[in-house]
């Protein structure tokens, strides 16, 4: 059936091609390659085609056999043999029903079964935050009960502050003064007036006891409190010492087991702009490793903005990677209601995708600049969030919607934890290895269990360090995500 015309245009008054005049096919898929295998999966990227009108979706074909239709520009195939070849094709269809040719082939041996973490390792290490235990009544304990602490094998405790040029304490009332009754604490027995370390510090040296593998670091900085790094980058050494001081100190030296610095971000900007040079975030690991030895751990949280000329390249990572343990990569808050109008985005993509606001904004683009800086994947270790980001004034459910701003939230405006969504606005659609939905007009993307599966996934094709997440509060009570975390790095 032809298309109404009048004079050359749509009976409607519309100049545009109707829906019976496309017969150009979209262009074929590039660059199709595997981003992660399991013994019965494989998952799947590609670059975009592109169309005289536009591309609708994409034909995954195992073989001569379709075995998924997506919209986005990546996939996953599941159902698969262990340690056996699948050949795999894509194409771009339009609305029309043309379709393109098929993308180059790729080959794929799915994994042995039963195979464990790559050569990286399985860390599965977890914030927790010195702020939870007042309003989000969330406690040492609650890492225990959840079932998360034996499943952890670091715990990285949030935020030491950065000032004048030294570590310093962040919040001495919650790190180590307030009492702690026995139901509270970990092992049921309540804190007294006169002891001489209560708070937190005092419960994590408990949950160490009950779990003699856990490794515990003090993180320094983060996003509110990254502004004092470049004072202390003036003077690396005083800055180590000071560092070394504080985590040492007597009263909790058995507690920790290294230090982890969140600067946001070396040469670049965060919530304040930093002009210390590109060298100075490896002068002050340099200084770390020097003061605190081999016998310490030494981390740090980095930016994961794979872009071009963006905060990896700022900075010397690659030449800092050689006097870190591991990098926490932080793949997340790539997109946010901060653009109160849109468009939505998935705040962690794992790879890119048709219509993504901002190339190098995702996952995969990130590790893969690392590794182009000489980082081995071993000191990578890929970043789940445990909230989800959002917003509100959404009509179209698909990603690239406009809002009118950032939805509602318990703590705040844009962000919700996990188990406040998986209730709220449980996903139902997936682009770029990640979930969303619009419930309402409040569009939500977040990670699920299924999502992490796959981002593990990934993290053991990459061979990868493992995994780490942004922050236990965000769980439920059970630990569902934590656990998928585990699971999937075997």
């Amino acid at each position: 059936m032809s298309a109404c015309k009048i004079n050359g245009g749509g009976c409607d008054g519309s100049t545009g091609p109707g829906p019976g005049d496309d017969t150009q096919a979209p262009t074929a898929p590039g660059n199709l390659r595997s981003t992660a295998k399991t013994s019965s999966s494989v998952s799947l990227a590609w670059n975009a085609s592109t169309d005289n009108v536009g591309v609708t979706g994409y034909d995954v074909y195992q073989g001569s056999t379709k075995a998924a239709t997506v919209t986005g520009t990546d996939a996953t195939v599941s159902g698969l043999s262990a340690k056996t070849a699948y050949a795999f094709t894509v194409k771009a269809h339009d609305a029309a029903g043309n379709n393109s040719a098929a993308s180059n082939s790729v080959s794929v041996t799915t994994d042995d079964g039963g195979t464990g973490p790559g050569p990286g390792g399985g860390k599965v290490l977890g914030y927790f935050v010195d702020w939870g235990v007042y309003q989000r009544n969330y406690h040492v304990k609650n890492i225990d009960t959840s079932g998360s602490a034996s499943k952890l094998t670091h715990l990285n405790y949030a935020f030491g502050n950065v000032t004048n040029g030294q570590c310093a304490v962040g919040d001495s009332y919650a790190d180590y003064d307030k009492a702690y009754t026995a139901d509270q604490s970990v092992d049921g027995v309540a804190d007294t007036w006169d002891q001489p370390l209560r708070g937190s510090f005092n419960q994590l040296r408990k949950l160490k006891k009950k779990y003699p593998n856990l490794k515990i670091l003090w993180s320094f900085g983060g996003w509110t409190w990254s502004g004092g790094f470049g004072q202390a980058a003036a003077n690396p050494t005083a800055f180590a010492n000071s560092c070394y001081n504080l985590v040492k100190d007597s009263r909790w030296a058995d507690v920790f087991d290294g230090i982890d610095i969140d600067w946001e971000y070396p040469n670049a900007c965060g919530l304040s702009c930093d002009t210390s040079g590109a060298a100075a975030f490896k002068n002050l690991m340099a200084a770390l490793r020097a003061k605190f030895g081999s016998s310490s751990l030494v981390t740090a949280a980095v930016s994961a903005d794979g872009s071009s000329g963006g905060k990896i390249d700022a900075a010397d990572y690659g030449g800092a990677a050689q006097y870190v343990d591991w990098y926490n990569v932080m793949t997340y808050d790539f997109f946010g209601a901060w653009d109160a109008q849109g468009p939505t985005a998935p705040h962690s993509p794992l790879n890119s995708y048709t219509g993504i606001p901002h190339e190098g904004f995702n996952s995969d683009a990130a590790i893969q600049k690392y590794k182009s800086k000489g980082v081995p994947a071993s000191k990578l270790l890929l970043g789940i969030g445990f909230y989800g980001r959002g917003w509100t004034g959404v009509t179209q459910k698909a990603p690239g919607g406009t809002a009118t701003g950032p939805a509602p939230g318990t703590y705040e405006q844009g962000i919700e934890d996990y188990k406040v969504l998986k209730g709220k606005c449980p996903a139902t659609s997936t682009i770029a290895g990640t979930a969303y939905n619009l419930c309402g007009s409040e569009w939500w993307s977040y990670d699920t269990p299924s999502t992490i599966a796959g981002k593990m996934s990934y993290a053991k094709q990459q061979g990868l360090g493992g995994s780490f997440f942004w922050e236990l509060t965000g769980d439920t009570s059970n630990g569902e995500l934590i656990t998928a975390m585990k699971n999937g790095l075997g």
